[in-house]
């Protein structure tokens, strides 16, 4: 895996969940850049470089002041646009004093950052999640720190053939292992489609869903190029039709994952598991969260793990199945991304 050149700017991530940006001044790293984060009076949120531009203290250790952020190392304070409008003990303040503000757009309980050039965030490219804030489906927001380029984890994401082995006690079976997914390119990204017709449930669909015999589970899920998994999953008894039918015996869910790479080493793993069942049932949202977060730390261990690996040895290639036709479809989405990404960089120097 290369050291360098694997982040794309040009589009949108998920810098925070709706609930973490508050007026306190919040700092996140996102593509190796400091940000930081807060909201105004008006309830706004507000996105800028986290760097004073006189000695390049972080503002994130500043305060708000109605809609503005004072640095606290000299009193320097900026404005939501990025401008300084006060220099403490001096008349003129600099054209010069500014720092950078980021494209933002919040919707769904999530808050979406463009780090690319600003003339080219449009918040109608901005992803679909609207599950998040549907009355009809039901989940507890989640996060993970990696300490993984976020490539691995698109990796992981896409192959389920992984759930037999990694996962043996909340979403594994053997059948899953078995199964031949069906995979096709779509203008968005990667598509993979896998079908259980028949199956003993697994662990984590039994437990919620309460099935005692066999079940036909399905698992459609897209890769939004680069770092969004939008998954379609559930179970029903079988031989009612699941999933071309949805029938009310059905358990159903959305699963979302949003990756934003911190850096070329560490990665923010946003995500949630609406649920279209049980959805006044508060214990429910606990034992749900609790079994995909068992999970992806049982992912995570194994990625992070992954990534040792490659960085003690990068000089060794990485070796693809065909069970990978998914994984390598996404990276060269990606080194496409990344290509055009670089030629725009050439074309504005």
């Amino acid at each position: 895996m290369p050291d360098a050149g694997s982040l794309i700017y040009n589009c949108w991530y998920v810098a925070a969940w709706s609930h973490e940006v508050t007026s306190a001044p919040l700092a996140r790293t996102l593509l190796g850049r400091p940000v930081v984060l807060y909201r105004t009076l008006a309830g706004s949120v507000v996105a800028l470089e986290d760097r004073c531009c006189h000695r390049a203290a972080p503002l994130s250790l500043g305060r708000c002041e109605g809609d503005n952020l004072r640095c606290m190392y000299h009193g320097l304070l900026f404005d939501p646009s990025g401008k300084c409008i006060e220099v403490p003990h001096q008349a003129r303040v600099p054209e010069t004093f500014r720092v950078r503000r980021y494209p933002l757009a919040e919707r769904d309980r999530l808050i979406w950052i463009w780090p690319g050039d600003p003339a080219k965030a449009d918040v109608s490219a901005v992803p679909d999640a609207h599950w998040l804030n549907d009355p009809g489906w039901r989940a507890k927001p989640g996060y993970l720190h990696y300490q993984a380029n976020y490539r691995l984890i698109i990796d992981n994401l896409l192959d389920f053939s992984h759930l037999t082995y990694v996962h043996p006690t909340t979403l594994g079976s053997p059948a899953i292992a078995a199964a031949k997914p069906e995979v096709e390119r779509t203008s968005a990204g990667v598509r993979v489609t896998r079908r259980y017709p028949a199956i003993d449930p697994v662990p984590f669909h039994a437990k919620v869903g309460g099935f005692t015999g066999k079940v036909d589970m399905w698992q459609i899920y897209d890769w939004l190029a680069p770092a969004m998994i939008s998954m379609d999953a559930g179970s029903a008894p079988a031989g009612e039709g699941a999933p071309s039918r949805r029938p009310a015996s059905a358990i159903q869910f959305h699963h979302l994952s949003m990756i934003t790479p911190e850096t070329e080493r560490t990665s923010h793993y946003f995500f949630a598991q609406p649920r279209d069942f049980a959805l006044d049932d508060a214990q429910m949202d606990e034992t749900v969260f609790a079994q995909v977060i068992t999970a992806f730390n049982e992912d995570r261990a194994m990625i992070e793990g992954q990534q040792r690996i490659i960085d003690l040895t990068p000089q060794v290639p990485l070796r693809t199945m065909a069970i990978d036709r998914a994984l390598v479809e996404a990276r060269n989405r990606i080194e496409a991304m990344l290509a055009e990404d670089a030629a725009m960089a050439e074309r504005a120097a």
